[in-house]
């Protein structure tokens, strides 16, 4: 694929309320760690792996878009042509892109989460968007399982259980359009399926094991003319793609065949004439469907109204697929890509199935188990055990520490005794002497006093 051919608008958030206390003025959401390295560094090299280098990166706040901006332009400087924009806090996604529509030119764009961790080629997603002619094609993935550790605080009947944000999905026999779409507190509700779409669809398929994946490509002019006409339109996932979604089906034809069959019986609609219908509007042959209503044709002789598609593309259950948009998320994907898809690092564990960097230094009979990685510049002290964390850079840990489970940031200091699990501790927090923490989140530069056990607890200063 060319590397104009699309537009990528990067959607990277602010600080989310829900990443408190993670985030903070100094580290906005796109730059939280995840393995060491910033959550955006995924989004961007699995963009350049396709030849995806045209991008606008969009930052809720001026400060934070001024971080996020000054990352990139170290890391990415020769790799990316990468234009970093600011738009105002909360102002929803759609929001978002309509502050940047001005600098849409691109035949088809390509809107991606900033806090997407996957394996999924973006390339892959744009080819059968090209390939279907379609309006929208968006991405679907199996929700990543829940990972379980015999150290960690997950009970073992969590191990089969899914996470992610859950739809309900409707598609046609050959899963290749989107055809329906409910999600939040619709699926809360009971799922209403419209006569149109089984009219016209004849079967539908629906699916309540697949994750939205936030990564869509649109066309441009299409996408432009429903944020400009839908004002009040806030979210894509809520707003913008149902909608797209409902009105795909919305033509004139459809319209007086409903009419029709609900004014006389004896001209009744068959559910196979109209699937042909679809069929040949979609751009497919279906052996053993006759011959219905010519797509864009018109009973009442008037010009036909414009039909559009909306397609999915459904990744393999092979592959990786999270978004970094809670703090268990934070937590699960850390893990995540330091064990069963450490591929996603493109890092070389040792035989021991660890990471430690060069530069890290180890006290006499400290053990660094396997799916942990220790990071540059740090330094444990005797008879410390670590399993299934990541300790970031420049790190002071004393004896005797236990560290399970956890996410460590830069520049921690935990001192003799300490006990760390289930936990995320944030850059330049202190532990003083035998402090205890169980499933708790340490906010950046705060001091845990010596001795004190914490469960459960958010910690952060005021």
């Amino acid at each position: 694929m060319a590397a104009m051919d699309f537009q990528v608008v990067v959607l990277a958030g602010g600080n989310s309320k829900e990443l408190a206390p993670l985030v903070s003025k100094d580290v906005p959401d796109a730059l939280l760690p995840v393995a060491n390295r910033p959550v955006l560094s995924f989004v961007l090299e699995l963009l350049e792996a396709s030849n995806l280098k045209d991008l606008i990166v969009v930052v809720e706040g001026k400060d934070a878009a001024l971080k996020v901006g000054g990352w990139i332009s170290g890391a990415y400087a020769d790799r990316l042509n990468v234009e970093v924009a600011a738009v105002a806090e909360d102002v929803g996604t759609a929001g978002a892109l309509r502050a940047v529509a001005h600098r849409l030119t691109a035949s088809d764009i390509m809107v991606v989460s900033g806090d997407l961790v996957s394996d999924v080629p973006p390339g892959a997603v744009a080819a059968a968007h090209r390939r279907q002619d379609a309006v929208v094609t968006a991405l679907l993935c199996s929700p990543p399982a829940i990972g379980t550790s015999e150290t960690g605080s997950s009970g073992g009947k969590d191990k089969a259980k899914k996470r992610g944000s859950y739809s309900v999905i409707g598609l046609d026999c050959t899963r290749q359009f989107l055809l329906f779409l409910a999600s939040g507190t619709e699926v809360e509700k009971d799922v209403r399926v419209r006569k149109t779409i089984l009219r016209a669809a004849g079967q539908l398929e629906l699916r309540s094991d697949l994750m939205d994946a936030h990564l869509y490509t649109f066309k441009r002019v299409v996408l432009q003319e429903v944020l400009d006409q839908n004002p009040t339109f806030h979210s894509i996932k809520q707003d913008v793609l149902p909608y797209l979604v409902k009105t795909q089906l919305n033509s004139e034809l459809l319209s007086n065949q409903r009419a029709q069959t609900e004014e006389t019986s004896n001209e009744k609609l068959t559910a196979q004439n109209s699937r042909s219908w679809l069929y040949e509007h979609l751009g497919i042959i279906t052996p053993g469907i006759s011959e219905g209503p010519q797509s864009g044709s018109n009973d009442s002789g008037g010009s036909p109204k414009k039909i559009h598609k909306c397609c999915a593309y459904i990744a393999g259950k092979n592959k990786y697929c999270a978004r970094l948009n809670s703090i268990q998320a934070f937590s699960d994907i850390n893990r995540d890509v330091i064990g069963e898809v450490n591929h996603l690092l493109g890092y070389s564990f040792s035989d021991h199935g660890n990471l430690i960097h060069p530069s890290a230094e180890l006290g006499s009979k400290t053990t660094i188990g396997n799916q942990c990685m220790l990071g540059e510049g740090s330094k444990l002290g005797d008879k410390c055990s670590v399993k299934r964390s990541v300790i970031g850079r420049h790190c002071r840990i004393g004896s005797g520490v236990k560290i399970v489970n956890s996410v460590v940031m830069d520049h921690v200091t935990i001192e003799d005794g300490c006990l760390v699990q289930g936990s995320v501790v944030c850059s330049n927090v202190q532990l003083q002497e035998r402090a205890s923490l169980k499933d708790c989140q340490v906010g950046a530069g705060y001091v845990v006093t010596g001795g004190s056990e914490h469960r459960s607890e958010l910690i952060a200063r005021k």
